[in-house]
């Protein structure tokens, strides 16, 4: 142990101790990490910067964790303001003692944050994460990225190469986890497709969206507060780790849910930050997507295997297991499927959108399919909120002819950036059809067509159930449908009368699909 950890133990052990603080909490509860020491007493939490240097951190002198932990507070109160209060010492009084936030010289230096349960964060409350919840997901993730602040891009692109390099070292050292073939497999492949995408990469930079993310947004690193997910503890140790492409940083919580077999959460908050911040060039990025959550599958795989060195030895095959289980997954995320195209067709009322939404995940790549949904892309085109009506005027032929239009070219981008796409929409001229396999041809994915029925009551009772919905149509809307002709319709039609559950199960036979990737 060098002298700079040695003086910290007092630190430390002063911190662990309830009657130092204020309050006479208890108990405190210590959380050690390998680069920090929390400290959760009553409301107030302490975290100490541990006195340590790794290749991609340096805490060995008090100035330097000073500076980290005013860097944390900078970094942080961007994303939870009210959960980070300030930097605090740690001083040593007249009188040889140590006391927090002192009038003595400081010997350590402390980030101070508001204590919130513990419990709370969402790797705790994975399975409680329904549908809302992973909406409010996507929509926080949105929001964060809208205020990082945009990076020089070359610094990170070319540290992303390299960090393939490190991960194959790092594998190598555990060669009875990680077989030599699939260490080999997996950095040939990942450097295939690093290469590929680099000039894109460098377009994003171009376009302001290598920014200085989150950089550590797993599941640990959200807590839900007041019923709102609250991003936390983002890296503030290196500029680089903590700069990239926004889809990057997405790509480590949409890896985390799919690794939970959280599939259906994944593909909501994939299809709301795509919907919230409304880039088209986001879907041209989805070619990197793969790439980026295997990296971070990667990151997981080979930080696990890194405890096996402190591991007790009871320990030691629960860990081995789930390193082997993130390097496995970074394998199958690299060398994704064909892109499938699914367009779900209907009468208002049918179920398309629930449909829709149901059958996302069921399409490979991970997290799932993007859907495209023509009553959003109307509320687009008219620089509306989703839930904001349209005048009738909106739904007049030539308005309609180019929301469909809107819908092929997004299409277009999405399958030919090699992910799936589910495209909801009435369908109900054959030229919006034939527009979407147009599409589909110039990016050379089939498309596969279905058209939903359901009785005119049923339809008239769903639409006017509809609360803060992106559709207009009511039940005068659905009774005049009933007299459109529909012309030559080649697309399967499934009765979508019964639970949306029924209705995925008759779409998944007629697409051939069996059960979710994985």
């Amino acid at each position: 142990m060098d002298d700079a950890a040695q003086d910290q133990d007092e630190v430390l052990g002063f911190l662990a101790d309830p009657a130092s603080h204020g309050g006479r909490p208890e108990k405190v509860r210590r959380i050690d990490t390998h680069a920090a020491s929390v400290f959760l007493a009553g409301d107030r939490v302490l975290k100490v910067k541990r006195a340590v240097r790794f290749p991609f951190l340096d805490f060995s002198s008090l100035d330097k964790r000073k500076r980290a932990c005013e860097a944390e507070i900078e970094v942080n109160r961007r994303l939870a303001p009210k959960l980070y209060r300030g930097v605090v010492a740690i001083t040593r009084e007249n009188d040889g003692r140590l006391a927090i936030d002192g009038d003595g010289a400081p010997v350590e230096w402390a980030v101070e944050m508001v204590r919130f349960d513990e419990n709370r964060t969402l790797d705790h409350l994975a399975n409680a994460i329904d549908d809302d919840l992973a909406d409010a997901l996507g929509r926080a993730v949105a929001a964060a990225h809208g205020t990082a602040p945009v990076v020089d891009a070359e610094p990170w692109v070319k540290a992303l190469g390299t960090y393939i390099d490190e991960h194959v070292e790092a594998f190598r050292q555990h060669r009875d986890i990680f077989p030599a073939a699939d260490i080999e497999a997996l950095a040939a492949k990942s450097r295939a497709h690093y290469q590929r995408i680099v000039p894109l990469l460098r377009e994003r930079g171009r376009r302001r969206l290598i920014r200085r993310i989150h950089g550590d947004l797993h599941l640990g690193n959200i807590a839900l507060i007041d019923g709102a997910p609250v991003l936390f503890d983002a890296i503030e140790f290196s500029d680089i780790i903590a700069s990239g492409d926004v889809l990057y940083d997405l790509a480590f919580l949409l890896m985390d849910l799919v690794e939970r077999k959280l599939l259906q959460a994944a593909s909501i908050v994939l299809n709301r930050y795509l919907a919230e911040t409304h880039r088209t060039e986001d879907l041209d990025a989805l070619t990197a997507l793969p790439f980026f959550v295997s990296m971070r599958a990667a990151i997981r795989a080979k930080v696990t295997a890194a405890r096996l060195e402190r591991a007790e030895a009871a320990e030691r095959e629960k860990i081995a297991k789930s390193a082997r289980a993130y390097f496995e997954f970074a394998l199958r995320a690299i060398d994704p499927p064909a892109p499938k195209l699914v367009a779900v067709g209907g009468l208002s009322g049918t179920g398309k959108t629930r449909l829709a939404r149901a059958l996302a995940p069921h399409l490979a790549p991970m997290p799932g399919a993007v859907i495209v949904r023509s009553d959003v892309e109307r509320k687009t085109l008219f620089g509306a909120g989703a839930t904001e009506k349209l005048p009738e005027a909106a739904y007049a032929p030539d308005v309609t002819a180019r929301v469909y239009g809107a819908i092929a070219d997004k299409t277009r981008r999405i399958v030919g950036a090699g992910h799936s796409a589910v495209v909801d929409a009435v369908f109900a001229q054959p030229q919006e059809r034939d527009a979407l396999a147009a599409a589909a041809d110039a990016a050379k994915v089939p498309l596969q067509g279905l058209f939903l029925t359901a009785d005119l009551a049923t339809r008239i009772a769903r639409v006017g159930g509809r609360q803060h919905d992106a559709s207009d149509a009511d039940a005068a809307v659905a009774a005049t449908q009933e007299s459109y002709e529909l012309g030559a319709l080649t697309w399967p039609k499934i009765d979508a009368s019964g639970t949306v559950e029924a209705t995925l199960r008759g779409t998944l036979a007629a697409l051939s699909l069996g059960p979710r990737p994985q």
